[in-house]
């Protein structure tokens, strides 16, 4: 059944996401002109989860959102992560950060929910963040008004070079002393003196 892992491990190698059983069963059965088990499937997928984990690889099998997808090892996230950084067409304001921390850690959130946290408007700062793909949309909430939920994205996790939301720091990760805020970036403190007194943000 080489055959069949080979083709499997290249539908999950082409796959933009995870790649569940039935697509790739439903991708086979028309392929072969025949009904392959989903034994068979899983079986290969097993076989081609065993060969990524050798150390010669960078990348193997993850089984994540229902389905199966080719990812860099976390050992190799580091250098990922500086890659794209640099790729970002521009990087990340100081208030297009603290937006985006505060949907990471209270997901799902609603815009009102954020604007209270950060005491000012945050249109713009939710817009860029959409255009970027390290936000989307969740769903609804069940308030009044019914206002949209924001939450982080699978792009988020591979551009912070994390696997999972569980893996961003916690307040005990960070040392007082060597993480106090001081006025070290003078054009930071101008763009938020002049969000407070616009009450909105205007840099991304």
């Amino acid at each position: 059944m080489e055959f069949l892992k080979n083709h499997i491990e290249a539908l999950i190698f082409c796959a933009s996401k995870p790649l569940k059983i039935d697509d790739i069963k439903n991708c086979l059965n028309e392929m072969f002109d025949a009904e392959i088990s989903e034994d068979d499937i899983i079986a290969s997928i097993e076989k081609i989860t065993e060969q990524y984990l050798d150390d010669q690889y960078s990348f193997q099998v993850f089984h994540i959102g229902g389905g199966y997808q080719f990812l860099t090892k976390p050992s190799y996230q580091a250098s990922i992560s500086i890659l794209l950084k640099q790729q970002s067409h521009k990087r990340l304001s100081t208030a297009a950060l603290e937006t985006l921390s505060i949907i990471a850690y209270k997901q799902p959130v609603t815009k009102a929910h954020v604007e209270q946290i950060r005491g000012v408007g945050c249109d713009y700062a939710i817009q860029k963040l959409l255009e970027k793909s390290l936000i989307e949309i969740k769903g609804k909430d069940d308030t009044i008004g019914k206002p949209l939920l924001y939450g982080t994205t699978e792009f988020f996790m591979q551009y912070f070079g994390i696997n999972r939301i569980s893996d961003l720091p916690t307040p005990k990760d960070f040392d007082k002393k060597e993480n106090e805020i001081g006025i070290q970036d003078y054009e930071d403190e101008d763009i938020d003196r002049d969000e407070q007194a616009s009450g909105t943000d205007t840099d991304i």
